[in-house]
């Protein structure tokens, strides 16, 4: 019954981020009463989840759509719902057995993996795209080539990924927590792994609590309300994790072409849209607006306050090089996790009677990728000087016990 009320409260707490991020940004008027199964295909990839996108434009006609992004604050959402209701029935707890815990996350999978089939078979749909002028949609109508665009899940992948994705949030929790249990064998490591993983946990969870602040700031002084409530609850943390990379030094390499865009911040838009591949980077953010350097300062101020927390949440014997160690392979590890999770591409190409070609013309691309172990190195270097710095200044809050400078 608790693995069910736990799984059941995510998804409804996904699936009413997402309804109303995509009501925000106007699907709510989808054709063919669509609204509902993208919903539950917004779900779908949230977690992990495959979606397959099909086109077809008649017989004088061809097309071709693919789109790979994770709507990351939806993923958020089910991600802290979800671990909550794993650790509530814990909380009270001093030691778990092994076994204990298994049990209870086996029988929240059990339940998941049957939302997981659901939520697979039910998002599916196919509808017509408006070729936007009129006289263009009538010629369409007239020879059969009214592009459709219809989307099906990868039931196999949706599962598998989707499982991965439910162990990754009940291991973080249980990393994340003071106060879960662990099994005997496992006390040792909380000591080190824990408050680096909390550190990592509030880090990221400031950063999309200031990009919100933000984007409701910009949303006052320059209206495009809908938009950015729909940036806020579909993709906040794809924008402002991307920023905290960039922060770092990160590189990223995309183009923009066509109809396709990143709603904000603009200048993201106006570096990528380019012919070739743009590399995205403090440097070529900064020919477009000098305050991106700012970002450095962000980063700075928030890793090392994230620091100063880890030094003073761990144990008195932990060395202060020890921190900025635990500091940097936990800020290395979340680097990589969003260079993952945050790569964005998206394409969508028709040609009529030659007219046009897949690869553009009468349609669109964006992609985002990372630099991806140049970003790693970047959070790791990032993560040893703040982390021993950060050791440093919470030397005179530490715990009884604590070790003399002369020990670092």
């Amino acid at each position: 019954m608790r693995a069910g009320s736990t799984v059941l409260g995510a998804l409804l707490a996904m699936g009413l981020v997402a309804a109303l991020g995509l009501w925000a940004a106007g699907a709510s008027d989808l054709p063919d009463h669509a609204f509902a199964r993208v919903v539950t295909a917004t779900v779908v990839t949230a977690v992990g989840g495959t979606i397959k996108l099909s086109g077809s434009a008649g017989a004088l006609a061809d097309s071709k759509a693919r789109l790979t992004v994770i709507p990351l604050s939806v993923t958020l959402t089910g991600a802290l719902v979800l671990g909550a209701g794993f650790l509530r029935p814990l909380r009270h707890r001093a030691v778990a057995g092994g076994r204990e815990l298994a049990g209870w996350a086996a029988r929240i999978a059990v339940v998941w993996l049957l939302v997981l089939l659901a939520l697979a078979f039910a998002a599916r749909q196919t509808f017509k795209v408006s070729l936007g002028d009129d006289t263009l949609s009538d010629l369409g109508d007239l020879f059969g080539a009214s592009p459709e665009v219809g989307f099906t899940t990868d039931v196999p992948r949706t599962v598998l990924f989707g499982l991965l994705w439910l162990a990754g949030v009940l291991v973080l929790a249980l990393l994340v927590s003071r106060r879960a249990p662990l099994p005997g064998r496992l006390l040792p490591f909380q000591q080190s792994v824990r408050p680096a993983a909390h550190a990592m946990v509030v880090l990221l969870l400031g950063y999309v609590v200031l990009g919100a602040l933000v984007a409701l700031v910009v949303a006052v002084t320059r209206g495009h309300a809908p938009q950015t409530l729909a940036v806020i609850l579909l993709g906040l943390p794809n924008l402002v994790w991307l920023t905290l990379t960039l922060g770092l030094g990160a590189t990223w390499n995309g183009r923009v072409e066509g109809p396709f865009g990143l709603p904000m911040p603009h200048v993201l838009d106006e570096v990528l849209r380019s012919k070739d591949t743009t590399a995205l980077n403090l440097h070529t953010l900064a020919e477009h607006d000098g305050r991106v350097w700012w970002l450095v300062v962000v980063d700075a101020v928030l890793l090392l306050s994230v620091a100063f927390l880890m030094a003073a949440r761990s144990p008195a014997r932990v060395r202060v090089w020890q921190h900025a160690v635990h500091l940097a392979v936990a800020l290395a590890l979340t680097v990589l996790m969003i260079c993952l999770v945050g790569r964005i591409s998206a394409h969508y190409g028709l040609s009529v009677l030659g007219i046009g070609d897949l690869g553009g013309g009468l349609g669109g691309k964006l992609f985002l990728e990372p630099e991806l172990w140049a970003a790693v190195g970047l959070g790791a270097l990032w993560g040893l000087v703040t982390g021993f710095l950060g050791a440093l200044l919470a030397l005179p809050v530490r715990r009884k016990g604590e070790f003399k400078p002369a020990d670092v």
